[in-house]
């Protein structure tokens, strides 16, 4: 059986600014920060169908396993079912990588902004916050990277499916091949979800030490 990557990859969380008292180099970077939050609301849009993708082409490849070869027909249209759906898989992803591309493009914006804040304090703990996101957006691209080597290998297997020559050994080499790609997924998951804490608990000590007035959303 296939590891698949499945379950929901945290997100960024979103804070609401309740008054403000006149424009300050704090604020600034609270509106960018924000800013880049609703930017990724596109990735947070696409991990439920992204799941439910991935649980329907694991029911078809479990079919396929069931069957026999004098069902060859059955496992070619189911196959190519399967194929549709990583296609679809991959979109979805594209769709995600380009939402967190935004957030860091409008993150990015807080740069000059970090050397404007007058407390040492409060600079250093927005020099960290940086760090953290930008460590953040390496590991979502070592996760996308990852997981788009694992819809190819998906792809070649239900290829392979179509063969009627296909042997058993063929077919076990190309889903060891799967679940290994699979367990970097999941490592890579969990890498970017460590920064995404990580990156949310700095967010509210910076807001805290800058004093806003602003509320946060659980």
């Amino acid at each position: 059986m296939k590891l698949k990557y499945v379950g929901l990859v945290l997100g960024m969380a979103m804070v609401v600014f309740l008054a403000a008292c006149g424009n300050n180099p704090a604020e600034d970077m609270f509106t960018h920060m924000e800013k880049a939050v609703v930017l990724e609301e596109v990735f947070e849009q696409q991990q439920e169908p992204l799941v439910a993708a991935e649980k329907k082409e694991h029911e078809i490849y479990e079919q396929i396993i069931k069957l026999g070869m004098s069902e060859y027909e059955e496992i070619v249209e189911l196959s190519k079912q399967a194929i549709s759906i990583v296609q679809e898989r991959k979109q979805l992803m594209d769709k995600e990588k380009m939402s967190i591309e935004a957030g860091y493009e409008e993150f990015l914006k807080i740069e000059p902004v970090i050397e404007e804040l007058k407390e040492e304090e409060l600079r250093d703990q927005a020099v960290q916050l940086k760090e953290t996101m930008t460590k953040r957006f390496e590991s979502y691209q070592a996760l996308y990277d990852e997981y788009d080597i694992a819809l190819s290998l998906d792809e070649e297997l239900y290829t392979m499916l179509q063969q009627e020559d296909l042997t058993i050994d063929d077919l076990q080499g190309k889903i060891d091949e799967i679940n290994e790609a699979y367990e970097k997924v999941m490592n890579a998951k969990d890498v970017f979800n460590e920064y995404t804490e990580a990156y949310n608990v700095e967010k509210k000590e910076f807001y805290l030490l800058a004093e806003l007035d602003i509320t946060f959303e659980e």
